[in-house]
């Protein structure tokens, strides 16, 4: 028993392995069995919980085994009937004021992943103090109810796409003219943009939108090498941007009119001025400690506070429910708006970009160009180095160790947040007129040989030369 349940461990918002190794029923009960107990001491079971699942190899199936788990310990369910965005279950949560909710998906991992994600009543991710609780009832036995609770399929679609299209502002967008292609990664946001634009009458085009739990030749993450074909289709469609929902349509990527990658950086920045400058919504702003200071600048024009926090969409959902919050966001592409839900949602800022779009009267490049003109060339980029155990030790002792100089530049100051960020002094971008701040940040993960390597700089050439040298460091090991 303890050799199966030392598998499970909840991270930022729920656990995940691969499927048919470590993703297997016994585990997920294992699993399930620690969220009953929460609810069971923690919340009112009698309140339910909401299931849901993706597109994913297995993923009713599994989700079935969590029903049985939960209403075998006396809790209700309500699983979803179809293929559900992680959002809209967040939304049911909070719609039917459950007790919380479990979304079976891996999110953008690849095919042979699968996942377990635990919501909290309020329809979000589980406070950093909530999740800790739930792993915290790993291999406690779980008491079995006298009668088993019920188990319902249910349609969480509709309530939640009338409340995403309600969000923004459809005539706007239709009389703009312009133009969307939608890609959803073969994932559970099939339909949703798609079908909201069309039925407004917003000319749109949807790509990889049937169900394929191989995601053939991709990850369902929406960054590069992933979207190449988003880039082709956009141009070759003729449309004005694309927007991509990842996996489980909680995070967002985007392509403007000529094809090239809009990061998530910009994407929030674009948002988040649009939010600032024309609704002019109250609340702070968060951000994660990897993302772009393109929104400190912004928040500063607006006499905004902004809140930094840890790595993980849980720190901003932490804030939301302490704060009053406009908005939030972290590095992948999980951007949330408070007033909505103190959730990511893919499909909502999908949405939310052709809004911007049609109250400027400009397509995404455009309102990229104006944004990068005003708030100075912001320039991102990210690696991700499987390494050995030891070379990744090594790396963050030697990194920690009080360098002067890193990447042969001298470091003007580090922080420490969430892994070990050096802001440089970059020659590259002397003599720029408003040039962004150089930055590299390193951060070890702490379940697997994972190193993540972050720079921003004044310019792409800058960021790739930086991702090298870092790259160089890191393998140098303790020989360096």
């Amino acid at each position: 028993m303890n050799e199966t349940t030392s598998i499970v461990k909840f991270g930022t918002d729920g656990w995940r392995g691969i499927i048919a190794d470590d993703f297997t029923y016994a585990n997920v009960r294992v699993a399930a069995a620690a969220i009953a107990n929460y609810i069971l001491h923690h919340e009112d079971p009698s309140a339910g919980v909401c299931i849901g699942w993706d597109t994913r190899f297995g993923s009713r199936s599994f989700a079935r085994v969590v029903a049985g788990v939960l209403a075998g310990a006396g809790i209700p369910v309500w699983i979803a009937a179809a293929e559900t965005p992680t959002p809209a279950l967040s939304f049911e949560v909070r719609r039917r004021k459950a007790a919380g909710g479990v979304m079976i998906t891996s999110s953008h991992n690849p095919a042979e992943w699968n996942g377990v994600k635990y919501k909290a009543s309020y329809g979000g991710s589980g406070r950093p103090a909530i999740m800790s609780a739930v792993e915290g009832y790993l291999n406690h036995p779980l008491p079995s109810a006298a009668t088993p609770a019920p188990v319902e399929e249910a349609d969480f679609a509709p309530a939640y796409l009338e409340a995403v299209a309600g969000f923004v502002d459809l005539a706007k967008i239709k009389a703009s003219g312009y133009r969307f292609l939608v890609d959803c990664m073969y994932g559970s946001g099939r339909g949703a943009v798609a079908g909201i634009l069309a039925r407004a009458g917003i000319p749109c085009v949807e790509i990889r939108g049937e169900i394929n739990p191989s995601f053939p030749g991709i990850n369902p993450e929406p960054i590069l090498p992933h979207i190449a074909a988003t880039q082709s289709a956009v141009v070759a469609e003729r449309c004005d941007a694309g927007l991509i929902t990842d996996g489980d349509a909680d995070r967002i990527g985007a392509v403007d009119e000529h094809g090239n990658v809009v990061d998530a950086h910009k994407i929030f920045a674009v948002l988040l001025h649009w939010l600032l400058a024309r609704k002019q919504w109250p609340g702070d702003v968060t951000r994660a400690f990897n993302t772009t200071k393109m929104l400190d600048r912004i928040c500063a024009k607006y006499g905004r506070r902004l809140h930094e926090h840890g790595i993980g969409f849980k720190y901003v959902c932490d804030l939301m429910l302490d704060h009053e919050i406009l908005i939030g966001g972290e590095e992948s592409g999980g951007i949330g708006i408070a007033r909505h839900l103190p959730e990511r949602d893919g499909i909502l800022n999908s949405l939310l970009l052709a809004n911007v779009m049609a109250d400027e009267g400009k397509t995404l490049g455009q309102l990229v160009a104006a944004l990068q003109q005003e708030f100075g060339e912001h320039q991102y980029g990210r690696v991700d180095m499987h390494i050995t155990e030891p070379l990744k030790q090594s790396a963050i002792r030697r990194a920690g160790s009080g360098l002067t100089h890193m990447a042969g530049m001298p470091v003007l100051r580090v922080e420490t947040l969430d892994g070990i960020k050096f802001f440089l002094q970059n020659p590259a971008c002397e003599g720029k007129p408003n040039a962004a701040e150089t930055w590299l940040l390193l951060r070890a993960s702490g379940t697997e040989p994972l190193l993540r390597v972050y720079c921003e700089s004044c310019s792409q050439e800058s960021v790739q030369a930086i991702l090298a040298a870092a790259k160089a460091f890191v393998l140098q090991g303790d020989a360096a």
